[in-house]
């Protein structure tokens, strides 16, 4: 677990000394693909080089030579140490002068000893509202956690970030918590310290069906479905915020905290009338006279104990999954995690066997590959992860030759690879397997010849059979993540009950140099239309700024503020931290046969 928030930045290709190397040693070249599969550079231009041929376990000597990964995790550690402060040692001072506790050191407390929590959306608005100051994970701690032997979604405000209000990108990070814990069954516990919505950006925050608002509907769907809330006013709970906790099936309040729908001067203005703020919503007033809150506590570590004691009043969580879920004696993985350093790298155009990848991740001895000889650039197969089987599809990142003598591109999609894996998956939803994605792809393969093949038809299946999957889904983006192979291989989008990235991933509609051509050419012909010539000068300097600005958007750390994946881990300990999900995922099984819409054939 230790590596499920470590940070990393996308570093320059390293694709001429790689090339020096290929000839020293000695290793072989792919040969050049007939003509007609150059159409692959109308799509991606970013796909891996045909001059290298891909990374085997023999080709590599496992050296300090090319530890790249590490060298970019080690480089952005700092910017994920300046997000854990939240707002700054000056309010973390001004938090303790109230006699209250950060976000953070309340969970620390809360949890039990010795286990470690599973942070979702450390870098949430991450490099966002720069103008306000910035908002450092989005002003709320979201993590799994065990308390009293239970697993629970943790929520709590840091109000040491703006007094813990509100932006459009907290209220989304609080929305995908409440997701993660109704789908995983996960009891929740909101830990509230928060001036309310951040009012200069209200209007991004208050009425829509993803915003503020729907966290208290949620709220009571949650508590309908049995999934047990505790929540803790720890602080200011104002205005509609205020129905968060009133929501939850208990609630406490420690003394010096605040709960009403309008404070003094509101009340002042609106009304005329003048009251104190402990008149109109302090803890004893809540807990003596309008009888809202449960449990009165004097502050906040005797608040956090009161949590534990009634937590514990429930029994802990099975060793063992419920029906269909199964979870056999784990094995060792047949490599290390850390030879993940070296199997995989931030350049995008080197190429690499994905079965060495997945030794590094699965049990030894487990893999069985599904349809090996077919469609070969989806690799697919059933798996055990720490003990807990599962059914695997991995994007191949080196060319392939078909049985039929032709050329196949890494890390694309053909009609064939589309076909076998909507079949694998349905396998899966038939056999109650959990599906881990490994998503390293350009998108899916164009031209006449893919077209006239069915290569729409082939990935709508794959589309459909992902979209109506009842079995758990895990996605990791290792790499690529373009275009219509993100929604394919289960993006955001379709519902992954986690979505995790490594450093060298990249998220976008499509690669970087297709992407600047693209829009370069459509600013280019704006300009003429205006009247405007442009020089070869302005020209490049336009590429530049064009080519920066998506390098950026496409940047991990981009995706990862965003709320587009729930955390960015270290590939070395990627094992671990798959199979915590698995232990949180296989907590339900879905009530909900598994069933397709109409099928192109």
């Amino acid at each position: 677990m230790g590596g499920v928030e470590t940070v990393c930045y996308s570093g320059k290709s390293q694709g001429q000394e790689r090339t020096a190397r290929n000839s020293r040693s000695g290793r072989s070249v792919f040969p050049r693909p007939p003509p007609e599969a150059t159409i692959i550079k109308q799509i991606a231009p970013c796909l891996p080089s045909q001059r290298d041929s891909f990374v085997t376990t023999s080709d590599i000597a496992l050296s300090n030579a090319d530890l790249r990964i590490p060298a970019l995790l080690a480089e952005l550690t700092l910017a994920k140490d300046q997000i854990l402060l939240g707002g700054g040692p000056a309010a973390i001072d001004r938090q303790h002068a109230k006699g209250r506790l950060t976000a953070r050191e309340r969970i620390a407390k809360l949890i039990d000893p010795g286990t470690v929590p599973l942070e979702v959306g450390l870098w949430a608005a991450q490099g966002m509202y720069e103008k306000w100051g910035g908002a450092p994970c989005a002003g709320v701690v979201t993590t799994i956690g065990d308390v009293g032997g239970r697993r629970h979604m943790i929520v709590a405000n840091d109000a040491t970030v703006k007094a813990g209000a509100f932006f459009p990108a907290t209220a989304k990070k609080v929305l995908r918590a409440q997701r993660i814990a109704f789908a995983n069954r996960l009891p929740l516990i909101y830990l509230v310290d928060s001036a309310g919505i951040f009012l200069p950006l209200q209007e991004d925050v208050f009425p829509d069906e993803d915003d503020f608002g729907r966290i208290f509907r949620n709220n009571a769907v949650l508590s309908a479905a049995g999934i047990g809330q505790i929540a803790a006013i720890m602080g200011n709970c104002v205005a509609g915020g205020g129905y968060l906790p009133v929501l939850c099936d208990k609630l406490l309040m420690t003394e010096g905290s605040g709960l009403y729908l309008a404070g003094p001067a509101l009340v002042k203005s609106a009304i005329g009338q003048e009251a104190s703020s402990e008149d109109l919503g302090g803890a004893a007033m809540h807990a003596a006279i309008s009888g809202t809150i449960d449990y009165h506590e004097p502050n906040d570590e005797a608040c956090l104990e009161r949590i534990r004691c009634l937590v514990g009043a429930h029994r802990p969580d099975d060793a063992q999954p419920p029906h269909p879920f199964v979870r056999h004696v784990p094995a060792e993985p047949a490599r290390p995690g850390s030879d993940l350093h070296h199997l995989i790298n931030a350049d995008p155009q080197r190429n690499y066997e994905v079965r060495d990848v997945l030794q590094c991740l699965v049990d030894a001895g487990s893999f069985d590959e599904y349809k090996a000889e077919y469609g070969q650039t989806l690799v697919c197969g059933t798996a055990r992860l720490g003990g807990y089987p599962v059914g695997i599809v991995a994007n191949q990142r080196h060319r392939i030759k078909t049985a039929r003598g032709e050329y196949q591109f890494g890390g694309v999609i053909y009609v064939d690879s589309a076909e076998k894996a909507a079949r694998f998956v349905m396998n899966c939803n038939q056999d109650w397997l959990p599906l881990l994605f490994l998503q390293d792809v350009n998108g899916f393969m164009v031209g006449r010849d893919s077209e006239r093949a069915g290569i729409i038809k082939a990935g709508a299946k794959l589309v459909s059979a992902v979209s109506n999957s009842r079995v758990p889904k895990i996605t990791l983006l290792t790499g690529g993540s373009y275009g219509a192979g993100n929604y394919a291989l289960c993006g955001k989008a379709f519902d992954p009950r986690f979505i995790f990235a490594w450093p060298t991933a990249r998220c976008a509609v499509m690669g970087p140099v297709q992407a600047t051509s693209t829009l370069l050419d459509v600013m280019v012909a704006s300009l003429k239309k205006q009247g405007q010539q442009v020089d070869a000068a302005e020209l490049e300097q336009l590429r530049e700024q064009v080519a920066g600005d998506y390098e950026r958007q496409t940047d991990v750390r981009y995706a990862a503020a965003r709320s587009w994946v729930d955390a960015i881990l270290d590939p070395a300990t990627t094992r671990e931290t798959l199979i915590d999900t698995l232990t949180l995922v296989t907590r339900h099984a879905s009530d909900e046969p598994f069933k397709v819409g109409v099928y192109q054939v």
